[in-house]
């Protein structure tokens, strides 16, 4: 077998493109015409002319993923995809394959070090065991800017040096300054270090990955040199709350389908998800650079989601950038909430919105153009979504309560009959919610047929019960997230920036009070709501039941979904399981015992850390060791400030320092060494 990648032609892929779209297009055009047929035949006013405008808008979407997803159960049901990057790792190199020197990256923000450094031990161990171990270097890129989590960072990152058989193939820095984010992280690593490396595996704070999947990232790039990107897809694991296992096992049960049928399409003009991937650094430094976008944020400036952008502007330089669909061994974790994800969505959000004006960027491939559309939509679908519903529930109360002018005009002889409509738009309905809900039955029908695969969710009878109360789940959480994401849109076009935060991946039950502050509106909303068909139009009530309960109910769903003893309840009895739980790998083993054993550490619990640098002579000297350099020479006012925060140390204790002020003082080693020395005047454990 070559080692070169077998599309050898862009006509197969363009074939698949051509099949793809004509699928989409007669499917789209099918729906739309039963609209507007549906729509004219009482007389169009401008209102059902708007509810038809935003029907065809949200229906390219729809279409697209239903297309992707029944693509993609053929393709495996035929065995796999033959152009799949990672068939490329079945056959010999025809060259013996040189392994260059590979950085592995894990940019971290105010980042829990517990769960951070036994993640990255875990992947460093099973580096090791491949026996490629020596090839792989570690960084740990920080822009930790809470000084006590910087401190744990720190004593974390000398412990761990401790205990890895090759401690000179581990770096951390923190940064001084969090330019651009973690595009700026990256690229900052790639200023310092990128020419000594070839290539880069990029982590999130939350990833882990097998030692062979890390070796087979390297071994697709040295067999495939056209190729610029290669992107895992990482499956979530460790979820305990209910809300995160019910993420986590639709991620495994349904997401294999719809990434095969995105391979299908997409070919060598592949996203890249910011994580769990990995670069060619030389194109990348070159050709991806992030341009300014006019303007203030949030829709100016810094481009916040810089992934989809980057696989975009590798692929215009001509390198491919590819999903490696049959990857296994990659990881990562989810929110344990549905107020911890609205967090991180309302981050994405921003990003994916300032996609809209990079949409007509010159040379940009099709299908990058297709993906930057698609994530914009993947947020402004929110918006359009409860217009279309406001708007259809008008139409629906005046065709009820209104009356029918059976004359229209003076001039008119014959009565105008009114038609009702009630059996195309029924149909209608149904077909729009088979698109929504075939894929899901199209992955049961892949995992049901083998026995083997069914057992991996706990048997043909749960994975099947699990399905249908995933569905039912979903339904009742899309109206929330709908709401959620019609707030943050709103909130990024009248200017409201977001903050850059930690993403919460511990247990945090929800309270009842937060989750009145969050979802009050909406709850409010769905009574209105509910109020009025039941007074106005008890019939259409029934129509509407799945988006009304799931805005009355959002309290008592983000509360209770929130909760890990939910969570637990549903793994003892066989619910929402996925195969790693049935038999969990090597990898993640290790990880949890990484993890129970590094919460048992003296750096795992927060404390103050400049008492801590002070009073603690191995801390004092592992940050000074670690400390970023000083750079510039200081202006005369910075030292004066920093005298001024050494002198209310002084005199007021350490205690009355705010969180930056203890970071100015922790960045300057001559005030950690002046404070050190006067340590016997004042009590640093105050």
């Amino acid at each position: 077998m070559s080692n070169q990648h077998p599309e050898l032609t862009p006509l197969r892929v363009t074939l698949r493109r051509l099949v793809f779209a004509a699928l989409v297009a007669l499917t789209f055009l099918f729906l739309s015409w039963e609209s507007w047929a549906m729509l004219r035949i009482n007389g169009l006013t401008p209102l059902k002319t708007a509810i038809f405008v935003l029907f065809v808008v949200l229906l390219v979407p729809i279409a697209l993923s239903f297309w992707t997803a029944a693509i993609g159960l053929v393709v495996q049901l035929r065995g796999g995809d033959s152009l799949d990057v990672s068939r490329t790792l079945d056959g010999p190199s025809s060259q013996p394959l040189e392994f260059p020197r590979t950085a592995v990256v894990m940019p971290t923000y105010n980042e829990d070090p517990v769960c951070v450094f036994a993640g990255l031990k875990a992947t460093c161990e099973s580096a090791e065991h491949t026996g490629f171990g020596p090839d792989f270097d570690f960084f740990i890129l920080s822009d930790t800017t809470d000084p006590d989590v910087w401190l744990r960072e720190e004593l974390a990152f000398a412990e761990l040096r401790d205990e890895v058989s090759r401690p000179e193939a581990l770096h951390y820095r923190n940064r001084r300054e969090n330019l651009e984010r973690k595009s700026g992280n990256i690229a900052d690593f790639c200023a310092i270090w990128g020419e000594r490396y070839r290539y880069m595996v990029v982590m999130d704070a939350d990833s882990v990955m097998t030692g062979a999947s890390l070796v087979n990232l390297v071994r697709l790039m040295e067999r495939n040199p056209h190729v610029g990107i290669v992107q895992a897809p990482p499956l979530p694991v460790n979820g305990r709350t209910l809300f995160s296992r019910l993420h986590q096992f639709a991620a495994a049960a349904y997401n294999s389908i719809f990434i095969t049928g995105l391979n299908f399409w997409q070919g060598g003009a592949a996203n890249y998800w910011g994580h769990n991937a990995i670069i060619r650094i030389a194109p990348f430094v070159e050709h991806c650079r992030l341009p300014k976008l006019s303007g203030k944020e949030p829709l100016g400036g810094s481009i916040l989601s810089h992934d989809f952008v980057e696989a975009a502007l590798m692929r215009r330089a001509g390198w491919k950038v590819y999903l490696a669909s049959e990857l296994p061994g990659t990881y990562e974790e989810l929110p344990p909430s549905l107020i911890g994800y609205a967090v991180r969505d309302r981050r994405w959000c921003q990003g994916n919105l300032q996609h809209a004006r990079l949409l007509f960027t010159p040379g940009l491939h099709l299908v990058n153009r297709i993906h930057l559309w698609m994530g914009v939509m993947s947020y402004l679908s929110a918006p359009l979504w409860i217009l279309a519903l406001v708007l259809a529930t008008i139409e629906s109360l005046k065709e009820t309560l209104g009356k029918h002018p059976y004359f229209p005009s003076q001039q008119t002889l014959f009565p105008t009959w009114h038609i009702s409509v009630q059996h195309r738009a029924t149909l209608l309905f149904v077909a729009v919610m088979a698109l929504l809900m075939l894929p899901k039955v199209f992955s049961l029908i892949l995992h049901l047929r083998n026995r083997e695969r069914a057992a991996a969710f706990g048997g043909r009878l749960k994975l099947s019960l699990s399905v249908f109360l995933e569905t039912l789940f979903s339904a009742l959480i899309a109206p929330i997230l709908a709401s959620e994401r019609t707030r943050f849109v709103a909130g990024t076009l009248v200017g409201r920036n977001v903050k850059w935060q930690t993403q919460q991946r511990d247990e945090m039950r929800t309270s009842l009070r937060e989750a009145l502050g969050r979802h009050a509106p909406g709850t409010l909303m769905g009574l209105a709501w509910s109020g009025l068909f039941l007074f106005g139009a008890p019939r259409l009530f029934w129509w509407f039941s799945p988006v009304l309960a799931g805005l009355v109910l959002a309290v008592p769903v983000s509360v209770w979904s929130s909760r890990a003893t939910a969570g637990d309840w549903a793994r003892r009895h066989g619910l929402w399981l996925i195969p790693e739980e049935i038999s969990t790998p090597e990898l993640l083993q290790r990880l949890q015992e990484e993890l129970t054993s590094a919460r048992a550490r003296p750096w795992a619990a927060p404390r103050n850390s400049l008492a801590w640098v002070l009073e603690d002579p191995s801390a004092f000297e592992v940050h000074l060791a670690l400390l970023p350099p000083a750079g510039a020479p200081n202006e005369p006012l910075h030292q004066h400030r920093l005298e001024g925060l050494r002198l209310k140390a002084r005199l007021q204790g350490l205690h009355t320092l705010t969180s930056p002020e203890r970071r100015e003082l922790l960045l300057d080693a001559d005030s950690i060494r002046l404070l050190k020395a006067e340590a016997p005047a004042y009590s640093v454990a105050s």
